[in-house]
């Protein structure tokens, strides 16, 4: 079966693409090998997407859009991609169960957080660490706990934790957050939580939970021990690329680097969302991508 456009990743870009090209009547699939939604779906209250008086939480929102790409025509398939032939008129997408081929491919596999990378984190994942407060909080109710960042994933994670934790820590490498101002105000105001400035963490102690971390500061190079039933890591992502290696042009931080009509350096392959080379990396912008992406997918399969 041939489609028009086969979109590889379930998030706010990937519905926002299928949404737009199957009101466009293109034959869509998107492929998506988890669940849908993407980091969206492991956020607890959303409150800057337009549309939404009240704050929606982020798998609601994941599944009224998977809903309304649906209602148009969109195939949605839970299914691993392997690998994929991009060079070409048509294009293949190889799955775990099946191969597919189409005119187009949209690219929006998304990121992952990133690791603190010490000695012990990869032991204690789920036993005091974790990368979504959202997905995890409810687990350190009334506890203790730090959050290892200063953006606005931090921040947010920090907040969201004060509603359910006795104390949260929010350690930071600089002496200014970098998360945007209401954000800060928030925290600021909030009493339960406690800024660690210029700190970085050094060591994380605990047999079979996380029991206490080394903080350093890092214009003092002091160090000290601080009690903690958790750790919520939230200091960037990685774009889920290793897919498309070697086979679409990258920026030296490995998103995939697209034009303003978020097309590759192949023609009819685009990319959108947060897998881009871009500046801001928010659900309105990502469907913002989607939305361009499916536009001119559209024009591709209208010149072949």
């Amino acid at each position: 079966m041939m489609y028009d456009v086969i979109i590889v990743g379930g998030g706010p870009a990937g519905f926002a693409a299928a949404l737009y090209s199957a009101r466009a009547n293109l034959k869509t699939l998107l492929l998506e090998k988890l669940f849908s939604g993407g980091q969206m779906a492991t956020t607890d209250l959303i409150e800057n997407y337009p549309g939404f008086e009240e704050p929606i939480n982020g798998f609601d929102l994941a599944v009224q859009m998977e809903n309304q790409a649906k209602k148009y025509g969109t195939e949605v398939v839970n299914d691993e991609v392997i690998d994929l032939e991009l060079e070409g008129k048509i294009k293949t997408v190889k799955t775990t169960g099946k191969e597919y081929k189409s005119k187009t491919v949209i690219l929006s596999m998304g990121a992952f957080p990133r690791e603190l990378g010490l000695p012990g984190e990869n032991r204690l994942k789920g036993r005091g660490i974790s990368y979504c407060a959202t997905c995890d909080g409810s687990f350190y109710r009334d506890l203790d706990v730090a959050v290892i960042g200063g953006g606005d994933t931090a921040v947010e994670d920090a907040n969201y934790l004060s509603r359910l934790c006795k104390k949260v820590y929010l350690i930071h490498r600089r002496d200014s957050l970098r998360a945007t101002k209401a954000l800060q105000d928030e925290i600021f105001k909030n009493k339960k939580t406690e800024i660690v400035w210029d700190s970085v963490i050094t060591g994380i102690d605990g047999d079979e939970s996380v029991e206490s971390i080394t903080i350093k500061n890092v214009k003092t190079d002091s160090e000290t021990k601080l009690k903690v039933d958790g750790i919520f890591v939230a200091v960037g992502t990685i774009p889920n690329s290793d897919l498309v290696k070697n086979k679409v042009r990258l920026s030296k931080s490995n998103y995939i680097i697209t034009d303003e009509r978020m097309e590759t350096n192949i023609p009819g392959v685009f990319a959108c969302g947060d897998i881009r080379e871009k500046v801001l990396r928010q659900i309105i912008t990502a469907a913002s991508d989607g939305a361009i992406a499916a536009f001119f997918a559209e024009k591709h399969v209208g010149s072949i």
